[in-house]
């Protein structure tokens, strides 16, 4: 039995209690109500998980359900938040230090379709001859309907020697058709590079891995040589990857602390400001960057990066448009979340999501009578479902024409041709004698 004193003692600090409750405000009221929210939500996923193991007609593992409840939330977000078992997230770890066994293809989904967005250069894909915009079906005979990337990326990685048979639908084609390839081992060398006509420098940069700004910064140190009259720097179907190595290649041609690109997020430390570093080189000769519908991600970042700070001219057609950012989670188990953390924005504070880069000169990469129908079958990120959107874009000038995979000949290169022609005018104007004044 309590005392009237000992009850009096409790109602007191009961009384001091609820004083503190009240004193938290409306921010407390708000944050137990959802809290108690997400308790309720996660007792019907209690019931559901119970009730799947309980009464399904063959004998789950609890993993197995787990991890598919994981895939399922992430797939209602956007194309680019996923969930990675252990396999597969050791497989982007390999990928990201730029070899891996494959095909050599990067893929997105498409109106529910698996859609190629461009084969990577010099690959099994091709070689083959796949295109962006070719649809697959079937992987090995099986059907991609409602496959995700990570499985289809799974399927069509394998060991160097072994074969895989993917079944397109492309445009043009009066029925599927089948594309068998040997698996490779993908070395992906990020960067290669030549001099056009003795004096113009030109770079090719594939993608964004662990070593592309060293490789980049190796290769400027060479074309420095020659003392160019002009750089290209050909970002076309790059696809991305390592945002430290696109600030990286970027501060190679801005001065240090200038601003390269900037994100915002919801969470904490998501919302930061990447200015460009010091490096071994100093390149200030002028600069055309080439980009097209398959420059996407990290290649838009350089190309904005140095848009706005007026440090280039924007050569190609519109870029992808993938202006999220994907930070990788790891769990207890090995397996990972990437997830979409956060938007960045170029240094003027245009937002690129859904909208892409446009660049200063619109030219197609194949003739005008083309384009219209090249146009309807390549791939943007306003085209996935479930994207982020972009704010509303502006009323851009000129035609966007496009295509991808072209080679980097002069000749036959529309986009490269007018490149070159735009350094060596740049070139005689600078060198022209200015008329002399009138006395």
């Amino acid at each position: 039995m309590i005392s009237a004193c000992g009850r009096k003692k409790w109602l007191f600090w009961g009384l001091v209690f609820v004083a503190i409750i009240l004193a938290a405000g409306a921010f407390t009221s708000q944050k137990v109500r959802a809290v108690s929210s997400t308790y309720e939500n996660l007792r019907i996923f209690n019931d559901a998980l119970y009730l799947i193991q309980a009464n399904y007609v063959e004998e789950l593992k609890p993993q197995q359900i787990l991890y598919g409840a994981i895939q399922g939330m992430l797939k209602t977000l956007d194309p680019h938040s996923a969930f990675m078992e252990p396999a597969m997230y050791k497989e982007m770890q390999v990928e990201t230090e730029g070899s891996f066994g494959g095909l050599g293809i990067e893929i997105t989904v498409k109106d529910d379709q698996l859609t190629i967005v461009a084969p990577i250069e010099g690959t099994p894909a091709s070689r083959v001859g796949l295109k962006a915009g070719d649809k697959i079906i079937r992987i090995d005979g099986e059907s991609t309907k409602d496959m995700n990337l990570q499985e289809a990326v799974k399927r069509m990685r394998g060991p160097k020697g072994s074969t895989v048979t993917l079944t397109i639908v492309r445009e043009g084609l009066p029925a599927p058709k089948d594309f068998t390839m040997t698996r490779d081992v993908i070395r992906i060398q990020s960067v290669r590079s030549r001099v056009i006509d003795g004096n113009i420098g030109y770079i090719r940069l594939r993608t964004f891995n662990r070593n592309s700004g060293e490789e980049m910064e190796k290769i400027l140190t060479e074309i420095k040589k020659v003392k160019p009259k002009g750089i290209i720097l050909d970002l076309r179907n790059n696809p991305g990857g390592l945002l430290d190595q696109a600030i990286k290649v970027s501060g190679l041609f801005l001065p240090k602390g200038e601003l390269v690109v900037y994100t915002e997020g919801r969470a904490s430390g998501t919302s930061k400001r990447y200015r460009a570093n010091s490096s071994n080189v100093s390149i200030t000769e002028p600069l055309v960057v080439l980009v097209n519908a398959g420059s996407a991600s990290a290649s838009e970042i350089v190309a904005g990066a140095l848009q706005d700070q007026g440090r280039a001219v924007i050569l190609g057609v519109r870029t992808f448009g993938k202006a999220s950012v994907q930070s990788i989670l790891p769990l207890s188990d090995g397996s990972a979340l990437r997830l979409t953390t956060a938007k960045y924005f170029t240094p003027k504070g245009r937002e690129i999501q859904a909208k892409g880069i446009t660049p200063d000169i619109v030219v197609a990469e194949i003739v005008p009578t083309q384009a219209a129908k090249q146009e309807e079958r390549v791939v943007r990120e306003k085209d996935l479902k479930g994207h982020l959107e972009g704010s509303p874009p502006a009323k851009e000038e000129g035609k966007d024409d496009s295509n991808n995979g072209k080679p980097d000949d002069p000749v036959q290169d529309p986009q490269l041709n007018r490149a070159i022609d735009l350094l060596k005018s740049w070139s005689i104007f600078k060198n022209m004698v200015q008329p002399a004044k009138a006395g």
